[in-house]
């Protein structure tokens, strides 16, 4: 009788034993479907792009801001153009061979982007709501605010919104900006022109009074002519946000965009010398009052480098 107890009670201690293995294993499995998934590569992710295989990339630039986008004897200068000479080289088109600048006016950046005239833009362009509706961003990669600038014959004439709503002075700025939005948001009657470009020679010509854009703009055509002009801070009481322009469709890419501008800003933050900075030191730092730094993008993907290291977690 003993024996045979002892011999049920092994089978119910090795029954039990096998239940807990097989519980154990279930719950080990469990854990491992948790685990996080592998993370995309970045080679992984631009075989998602429309610019997958394509032997140029087509980046929209300005060729009339001074500092940002401009031509300069024959060749594309300014911060924009260096931003986008940088990420051109990240998604493996460096050089002028896989490098085209298309020159793209203010109102033309989305139809470009939607027609397919070009693959990027990186033109002073501000992310809003309303443009986020028929193009993608990837940024910002820089944050500006609206300012005023007038000849120096008007210094002291004009130093606030109420003045600037005054009929006897002609404001001008540039059409499809949201400078004209926010103008007109204030009760400023403004006179829209293709370019501020175009405005800088109409008051030059004695056909405007002042013309309203980011600062980064004004700055270049302050640096263009210092002794003719003036900037005037007016509290408009917005900040622009500058992205880099995507068609909507290629979700892909603007993560791309974005995964790289990420990529300069942590080597900023790291104190290590960033292409943000150099593009900045080399244009547009020594023109602004106040010292910039790499604003961090927005929506930056998780994704595997070139040096197959993940990032840290």
């Amino acid at each position: 009788m003993n024996s045979g107890r002892s011999q049920s009670r092994l089978r119910s201690v090795a029954s039990t034993l096998a239940v807990a293995l097989t519980l154990a294993l279930a719950a080990a499995a469990g854990c491992d479907s948790r685990q996080e998934p592998e993370l995309p590569s970045v080679q992984e992710k631009m075989r998602d792009t429309h610019i997958y295989g394509q032997s140029k990339l087509r980046i929209g630039v300005a060729t009339n801001e001074p500092l940002m986008g401009e031509l300069r004897n024959g060749k594309h200068a300014g911060f924009d153009v260096e931003i986008a000479k940088y990420i051109a080289a990240s998604l493996g088109y460096e050089g002028d061979q896989r490098l085209e600048f298309v020159p793209v006016a203010t109102e033309e950046r989305i139809p470009a982007l939607q027609g397919g005239t070009v693959d990027l833009v990186v033109s002073s362009f501000s992310i809003t709501e309303e443009r986020k509706k028929v193009v993608s961003f990837a940024g910002p990669y820089f944050v500006t605010t609206q300012e005023v600038m007038v000849p120096t014959r008007l210094k002291g004439k004009i130093s606030t919104i109420e003045d600037l709503r005054n009929p006897d002075y002609k404001i001008c700025t540039s059409g499809g900006s949201t400078t004209e939005a926010e103008l007109g948001s204030h009760q400023v009657k403004a006179l829209v022109v293709k370019t501020v470009g175009d405005c800088v020679n109409g008051i030059r010509a004695g056909r405007y009074d002042a013309v309203s854009s980011d600062e980064t703009i004004l700055a270049g055509f302050l640096a263009r002519h210092p002794k003719e002009f003036e900037i005037v801070d007016l509290p408009f009481g917005t900040s622009e946000l500058l992205g880099i322009g995507v068609p909507i469709g290629d979700p892909a890419l603007r993560d791309l965009v974005a995964f790289f501008l990420q990529k300069s800003y942590q080597q900023g933050r790291d104190e290590q010398a960033s292409p943000w900075q150099t593009a900045y030191n080399q244009t547009l730092g020594p023109w602004l009052t106040a010292e910039k730094r790499q604003p961090q993008p927005l929506e930056v993907p998780k994704l595997v480098d070139f040096d197959d290291k993940a990032p840290a977690k």
